[in-house]
């Protein structure tokens, strides 16, 4: 029937274009056929189904868009008219990283797959072809680092055109994915830009910038993680290692998700395995890191897609998102990370204090590894504006936290970040903040006075109405509370003997030595050769990766001093870890 109706149709299209001869008659008109034109439109039609029933089929377009499609993503990315860089031809590279741990550990990336990519590294700027500096955009005053930083090297490369050789810089991280317009466009002081989630894709820009263009890639990913990009590690025997990328917590003041994008974690297999490597490297401690590194949740197995362990939140807190549901969480993270190296330090940061249930704290205290030392981020002691930071808890449910961890992990090492002069703060929410800090007592302590960044919640919604000589006055008188605390709880550490592993000379005295402890002190003793561990008849140095027994005989807010007693490692400290009458620090 359909076949018919389409037969119909067809023969009156034809017909529609047959001659015609119009015959006009007061104004009226007929149309006539000829016999010999019906005759011709027949075997028209006939002739048309003939080839159509021997033509291509609807499969056979198919085949050949299909066929199309493909050869034009193929070449889409190959690029055959990009140089691409040999080993006759390699460039050096010199990095800059500033901010936080995560940059550093960014640095590592970058260099990993730069060095695949053909290019050496050099630690002497003069020797460089390209610059790249990793950069910080959380405050105002890194960024300008920054901006006075770019004008030094703009200046180097005007110098190097005079000389004809030329010099590229490149701009990656956090700052970069902010202000591209302002870094590439306006200021026009860099080549390359690349976004904390670009860094595979340096090798094209850098190619880009040594043809002439500058080049710039700052798309934020739902899904990269780097897992199968092994960092190149070059920080001694302490180590970082990233466990996921992004934050969800939409704190008001905070750019980082407009920086780095949505959470997402890296898949614990691929971080067991950078932490076997590192174990067999001889690195002594590693830190997990990410924005939010205690929310982790790896939903990249089917095997954890059912596991509710850790999906609670800590007593008194809520989110601005929906609870999520499955994967595996940091509690059986941290496990399965302290146990594949027991004589290997972890720590982890940076927190929220929202992801603190109790399986957490009991694994701290338990596993003899994990340091027993928490970063508990407050950012303020008002309830207030803690609610106007969005951060989910009040001043109540954090001092409650507080009181839990150290009922679970007695002698626990706490210390926290606080932002003073934040939007609308008054004299009276400031001194409830200076009251949080006598109250807690934290080891160290990260104190900043506000600065707005574009693109948060504060930026839209908000006023920074506290004139900067008030955040000023409240951010001394919070360090100056701060470090009344802190060496009031430093210096009940006097008399104990500490583990620490020694990170090498201090920077004030070439005569003294410096390392941490498990609680992530700064600990100073001078050089001293201490007896063999094999033979008592000869003496050794004291170096870095070793591990010490320090007395404690001094102490103030921002480290402890002390002697060296002799060599240890974790598990023979375990064996005599008590010692009567004395306080003795443990990792």
């Amino acid at each position: 029937m359909k076949l018919c109706s389409s037969l119909r149709l067809f023969v009156l299209s034809v017909q529609a274009r047959l001659p015609r001869r119009v015959h006009r008659h007061r104004h009226r008109c007929y149309c006539s056929v000829s016999a010999e034109n019906v005759e011709n439109s027949e075997t028209s039609v006939k002739r048309f189904k003939t080839k159509l029933s021997s033509g291509p089929s609807f499969q056979d377009f198919i085949k050949v868009s299909s066929t199309s499609k493909s050869q034009d993503s193929q070449t889409e990315y190959e690029e055959p008219y990009l140089p691409q860089i040999s080993p006759t031809n390699s460039q050096k590279v010199y990095f800059e990283t500033y901010g936080c741990q995560m940059n550093v550990n960014d640095t590592e990336i970058a260099w990993s797959i730069l060095q695949k990519g053909g290019y050496l590294r050099t630690s002497e700027l003069s020797e460089a072809d390209v610059v790249l500096l990793v950069t910080c955009s959380v405050r105002e005053k890194a960024e300008q680092t920054i901006w006075n930083r770019l004008k030094q090297l703009t200046a180097l490369k005007t110098k190097r055109l005079k000389d004809k050789t030329q010099l590229k810089i490149g701009v990656l991280g956090c700052m970069a994915e902010r202000l591209k317009a302002e870094l590439l466009e306006k200021e026009k002081l860099v080549d390359v830009i690349a976004g904390p989630d670009a860094y595979r894709d340096l090798p094209r820009l850098l190619t880009l910038a040594h043809g002439g263009q500058r080049a710039s890639n700052v798309l934020l990913s739902l899904e990269e993680t780097y897992a199968d990009v092994m960092p190149i590690h070059t920080s001694g025997h302490s180590a970082f290692v990233s466990i996921m990328r992004g934050c969800d917590n939409m704190c008001s003041f905070c750019v980082v998700p407009f920086t780095r994008g949505r959470e997402r974690s890296r898949p614990v297999s691929s971080i067991l395995e950078e932490v076997s490597m590192l174990s067999d490297q001889g690195v002594k401690e590693v830190t997990l890191l990410g924005q939010n590194v205690n929310s982790y949740r790896d939903v990249s197995e089917a095997q954890f897609s059912c596991s509710e362990l850790g999906s609670r939140l800590s007593r008194g807190f809520s989110t601005v998102y929906r609870a999520k549901q499955g994967g595996l969480r940091f509690t059986e993270l941290l496990d399965r990370v302290s146990l594949v190296d027991p004589t290997m330090r972890i720590r982890f940061t940076s927190p929220h204090p929202k992801d603190f249930p109790d399986e957490v704290l009991q694994l701290i205290q338990e596993r003899k590894n994990i340091c027993k030392q928490i970063h508990l981020p407050a950012q303020s002691g008002s309830s207030r504006i803690l609610q106007t930071m969005r951060r989910g808890y009040t001043r109540e449910a954090y001092l409650e936290l507080v009181d839990n961890i150290r009922k679970i992990i007695p002698g626990v090492s706490l210390s926290s970040d606080f932002i003073t002069g934040f939007c609308g703060e008054t004299e009276e929410d400031h001194q409830q903040t200076l009251s949080l800090l006598r109250e807690v007592g934290y080891n160290i302590g990260f104190l900043f006075a506000y600065s707005m960044r574009k693109k948060t919640h504060a930026y839209h919604r908000l006023q920074d109405d506290i004139p900067a000589e008030v955040k000023q006055r409240r951010l001394e008188e919070l360090i100056s509370v701060f470090r009344e605390e802190a060496n009031k709880v430093n210096s009940t550490l006097i008399g104990s003997t500490q583990l620490v592993l020694v990170e090498g000379e201090s920077k004030r005295s070439c005569q003294d030595l410096c390392g941490r402890n498990d609680g992530n002190l700064k600990v100073i003793f001078p050089r001293k050769d201490l007896p063999s561990e094999t033979t008592d008849s000869r003496t050794v140095p004291v170096k870095a990766g070793d591990y010490v027994l320090v007395k404690i005989t001094s102490a103030n807010s921002q480290s402890l001093r002390g002697q060296v007693i002799g060599h240890t490692s974790l598990s023979d400290h375990r064996k005599s870890e008590t010692i009567p009458d004395e306080q003795v620090a443990v990792c």
